[in-house]
């Protein structure tokens, strides 16, 4: 037996039980990796608590919980090509993350990732970057972002926009990044230059950019990607990740399916260079699954969450 974070109905962190279950193994195609890190995501809890967003992913109740792990390969099933056993490997299992194992479908077209852990990077960070890495990425390349550009960035110090701030600033871009006063030292740390967000933010971001904003990324709601608009930012140059298929404006929906195939290599490059930093804000052990999808779903975290197994 082994264990896994499981929920039989929809809810908040009260539902999530650690609980024994059957040992999982690695099929043909697939591995199987004993998982070290989980980090944590507000899809997660989302999916948790909400049917019609766990119906999106296909999953019903009873269901594990979790996407972003990292851990060490320990069984390889038969035509399985590119990892052995003892790899140090990081990668997505929606609805499984948050358990001892998790099998992956390794075969070319397979939903969901796995990627080596480059020496020189910790199982804890690796277990950040899939979903926040992805969809930063994703956000950024939907708005072509070059060089020069003055992006506007909502929610700039959560767990996507620590990674959006800091690939954007690595492509040239000056930054704006909406936040609470109380993240405004922790944002700048980053190179962003931050904006409270809330009623009269055009006016703020005016005053911030007198010389325009040229392109927008919005990681929470619709807030920013409305103001963008408002400053006369072009649609297509506004991005949104939770503002679902059809966001104000005409502006670009995205999210991390929509990565390209080099950005995890650039993103894994770019820490091990020292230029992009992945702020880890609390680690829980497994036992202490409810507290930490508590402070993930208080919206008030700056950077990542991470479970350790």
């Amino acid at each position: 037996m082994s264990r896994a974070v499981i929920y039989e109905t929809f809810g908040g962190p009260e539902v999530l039980e650690l609980r024994k279950v059957p040992e999982p193994h690695a099929g043909p195609g697939e591995v199987r990796v004993r998982v070290t890190a989980a980090g944590l995501n507000p899809m997660d809890w989302l999916i948790a608590a909400q049917p019609e967003a766990a119906a999106q992913f296909g999953i019903t109740v009873p269901a594990g919980f979790g996407y972003d792990f990292a851990g060490v390969v320990d069984e390889v099933g038969d035509s399985a090509t590119g990892f052995a056993v003892g790899d140090r490997v990081y990668g997505g299992a929606m609805g499984r993350a948050a358990a001892d194992f998790v099998v992956v479908d390794t075969r070319a077209g397979a939903a969901e990732g796995l990627w080596h852990t480059p020496e020189g990077i910790s199982d804890e960070v690796a277990a950040t970057l899939p979903v926040a890495g992805m969809t930063a990425a994703a956000a950024l390349t939907a708005i072509d972002l070059r060089s020069g550009d003055t992006v506007l960035v909502g929610g700039a110090a959560g767990g996507v926009g620590v990674f959006a701030v800091q690939l954007a600033r690595l492509a040239g871009a000056r930054v704006l990044g909406t936040a609470s006063e109380g993240t405004f030292e922790f944002l700048r740390g980053f190179g962003a230059e931050p904006v409270t967000y809330g009623p009269g933010l055009a006016d703020r971001v005016r005053a911030l950019a007198p010389e325009g904003v040229t392109a927008a990324t919005d990681l929470f709601g619709t807030e920013t990607a409305e103001t963008a608009l408002a400053l006369s930012v072009p649609p297509e140059r506004i991005s949104t990740v939770a503002a679902g298929p059809t966001p104000p404006g005409g502006v670009r929906a995205t999210g991390g399916i929509n990565a390209g195939p080099d950005d995890m290599t650039r993103i894994s490059d770019a820490i091990l260079a020292g230029t992009l930093t992945v702020p880890i804000a609390a680690t829980f052990p497994i036992e202490k699954i409810r507290d930490a999808v508590t402070m993930q779903a208080g919206r008030h975290v700056h950077g990542k969450i991470v479970v350790t197994l």
